[in-house]
């Protein structure tokens, strides 16, 4: 088992270079046509994943090196103050809501 372990390794990685340039955009793949891509990654197996992984595609930043003014983008609910203050409006109406039926309960 442990021979093949090699070749098994090769075959995931030019099926997920495959994959991934197949999934590309074509205004994100970088020095050659997308098709001239499919085929390195296809007939040079181990180099042409490789280089498709390197240098193929434009990378994004890491969501950590945002500049400071850039847009906050998706925040986690409890830290999000819209929904901290939708939690709070939602606990005050049930409270009220309770209260009014416990007059009117009262008053009857």
């Amino acid at each position: 088992m442990l021979r093949y372990l090699p070749l098994i390794l090769i075959l995931a990685l030019t099926i997920y270079a495959f994959i991934d340039c197949l999934n590309t955009p074509e205004e994100e793949v970088k020095h050659l046509p997308k098709v001239v891509w499919v085929l390195i990654i296809l007939i040079f197996t181990i180099v042409g994943p490789v280089v498709w992984l390197v240098a193929g595609k434009q990378r994004h930043a890491a969501s950590g090196s945002r500049s400071a003014g850039g847009s906050r983008g998706w925040v986690a609910p409890d830290d999000n103050p819209d929904f901290l203050r939708s939690l709070k409006d939602e606990k005050q109406n049930e409270h009220n809501e309770h209260n009014d039926k416990k007059k009117q309960d009262g008053d009857e």
